[in-house]
């Protein structure tokens, strides 16, 4: 392992040991961890390897795919439509898609889609891998589908499929693409360093990703979880990696620092502001992260509280203490939180993925030890 770099003031010790433990333990390749404080970056570690080979150091520029943590970006897109009265949560998407419509989906909300209560959580065959990256196939795919379930009864994660959906209710109101406008109205403005869309002038900064060892544990294996994750066209590829890269799925290809995403994640956790900035209106923020269903989920083996985009930390507690903490957590390990009762936000990002699903025990041993210095 490289030395441990960056910022981490004295009082915030524990997070440093707890982040060279993840070393230690030999559960890294490279990795950092960032938290904000109202916005301002309060701690920046990294450290290991951003190749395979153990030549490049995981550094300040590394770029880091983020997989599923790419949600919490996509949630707070619609929020922000939703603070300019372009639409609300409780827009029908078929008023904006017409066609998604069919099959009984006419009553289903915007809010209902992003808490993973619409029945589409993947794609019935045939189909290729390759097919994802055909945006307007996927999409009428999924306006065709029938639900696997009756729709706004239940959740079952969507861990693809959700990219389209939020990815397409955006640009049919904005007239853009989600990424697009990522760039152009945040990431660009507020300097944040974070792509769901990948420029070519990018990729060099990319991180190679060590995949984990084995499968998670889905648990009985239902048609849903089938659907979701074990098809051989479960997820995107069989396309060169340029393309992967460049191509928009806002549930899954976001490439991030820790810091980018930390600060990010304030604008949800300080009611919608950042360095000065009225991103979101008052009270928006708390709105989009408001339990919208809570349960056993279908397809992930636990009992989920959903927002809208966002896991809810209520019953997990896998993003701190708080009950009204939320944020994503991404294949492999990745995570982003906003915690509104206390100003907090934080990002955990790496290249060493685990077969842990949604609570990587190296992210929380990071936040629990924020947490206890607070």
């Amino acid at each position: 392992m490289s030395d441990i770099r960056g910022l981490c003031p004295p009082w915030f010790e524990a997070v440093r040991d707890a982040f060279a433990a993840n070393f230690a333990e030999d559960r890294e390749l490279g990795a950092r961890f960032a938290l904000a404080m109202d916005g301002e970056i309060v701690i920046d570690l990294m450290a290991g390897w951003a190749d395979r080979a153990m030549t490049h150091p995981f550094d300040e520029t590394t770029l880091t795919p983020v997989f599923s943590t790419t949600k919490a970006v996509a949630g707070l897109m619609v929020a922000r439509l939703v603070g300019q009265g372009r639409l609300t949560y409780e827009t029908r998407v078929a008023d904006l898609w017409p066609a998604f419509a069919e099959a009984g989906k006419g009553e289903l909300t915007v809010a209902q889609v992003l808490s993973h209560q619409a029945g589409l959580c993947g794609l019935e065959g045939p189909m290729v891998s390759a097919d994802w990256f055909d945006w307007d196939l996927i999409c009428t795919r999924l306006a065709d589908m029938t639900p696997l379930w009756p729709p706004g009864t239940a959740s079952g994660y969507h861990p693809v499929t959700f990219g389209y959906l939020a990815g397409e209710i955006f640009a049919r109101v904005d007239g853009r693409s989600l990424g697009t406008a990522l760039r152009e109205d945040l990431a660009g403005p507020l300097d944040l360093d974070l792509w769901i869309g990948l420029p070519d002038s990018e990729h060099g900064r990319v991180a190679q990703v060590r995949r984990p060892p084995a499968m998670p544990d889905l648990g009985e294996i239902t048609a849903p979880r089938r659907l979701a994750f074990l098809t051989k066209w479960a997820t995107p590829g069989g396309v060169d990696e340029g393309l992967a890269r460049r191509f928009e799925i806002p549930s899954a290809n976001c490439h991030a620092t820790a810091p980018a995403l930390a600060r990010l994640m304030a604008i949800l956790a300080c009611d919608g502001r950042l360095d000065g900035q009225a991103v979101l209106p008052p009270g928006l923020a708390r709105e989009a992260g408001a339990e919208r269903i809570s349960g056993p989920d279908l397809v992930l083996p636990y009992d989920m509280s959903w927002g809208a985009g966002f896991i809810r930390n209520q019953g997990l507690g896998i993003y701190g203490p708080g009950r009204e903490t939320f944020g994503h957590s991404g294949w492999g390990g990745s995570c982003a939180f906003a915690d509104p009762e206390r100003g907090l936000s934080g990002a955990y990002i790496m290249n060493r993925q685990s077969a842990e699903l949604i609570a990587d025990s190296r992210a929380r041993r990071l936040i629990e030890a924020a947490y206890s210095a607070l």
